[in-house]
């Protein structure tokens, strides 16, 4: 309980002192903290339509890119990451692909799958792909020799050595990438809404903004931080279940 205080201390504090800002200042662009939830809880709470309209809709764009990055990253980086010819070959191309900003790919995108979930699904795929991908090839680097020796010498097949040995001593650094590749994912889905489409949370933030409405926008920002907390305290608990047999450090014993 002491360390869950300790914790939103802080954040209790600036949401404090901006209330007190926003009651002295008095400037439009910045409504105090009460007027956001309220408007956050009319918006978002009371207005079902809203939720099945343009929340659920981003967040099943946003989870799904995830899982596409997530399988193809994981698959291609074990692949590349135990194979020292093929990342050769294919490294420079990694590294100039990964140097592209997604958001400058939204117009090819647009050409490509015109404006809709193909194009949005594209952009999060895209760039949330590399921090799977990179990560998994260096856990799949990262495998002890002994075990590598071992099985060579007990002759075990490519799949059980692959799911037996590979993934579990690379699975700490593909938590890593997948927690990366999920925040990069929230964004990419905010940026994906801002063109070509009528619903989504991107969507709504840009009809408030081009309304003038700056408390609606603020409770759509709102809106995505408890997101983007919610399915990184739900990420964080699977890393914890699916590495449980690893020693745990004493910060992360507290966490």
């Amino acid at each position: 309980m002491t360390g869950f205080l300790q914790r939103w201390t802080v954040f209790g504090g600036i949401v404090v002192g901006w209330q007190l800002l926003a009651w002295f200042g008095d400037n439009p662009f910045f409504p105090p903290p009460t007027e956001i939830l309220t408007a956050a809880w009319n918006w978002w709470v009371l207005e079902p339509s809203n939720i099945t309209e343009h929340i659920l809709p981003s967040i099943g764009r946003l989870l799904s890119g995830w899982l596409i990055a997530s399988a193809v990253g994981i698959s291609l980086g074990l692949l590349l990451g135990r194979s020292e010819r093929a990342m050769q070959y294919a490294g420079p191309l990694l590294t100039f692909l990964r140097s592209i900003p997604p958001p400058a790919l939204v117009p090819v995108f647009l050409l490509l799958f015109k404006t809709g979930t193909s194009m949005q699904l594209a952009t999060i795929v895209f760039g949330v792909l590399w921090p799977i991908l990179l990560n998994s090839v260096d856990g799949a680097r990262s495998v002890d020799v002994t075990k590598v020796d071992t099985s060579a010498v007990f002759q075990i097949p490519r799949s059980q050595w692959v799911l037996g040995v590979v993934l579990p001593a690379a699975s700490p650094k593909i938590f890593a990438g997948l927690r990366v590749s999920l925040s990069l994912s929230l964004v990419l889905m905010v940026i994906s809404e801002l063109v070509g489409t009528t619903n989504g949370i991107g969507s709504q933030l840009m009809v408030a903004q081009r309304e003038f409405d700056y408390t609606r926008m603020w409770a759509g920002i709102v809106l995505l931080g408890a997101l983007g907390y919610g399915l990184n305290t739900v990420l964080l608990a699977v890393e914890r279940k699916a590495l449980a047999w690893q020693p745990r450090s004493l910060n992360d014993q507290h966490a």
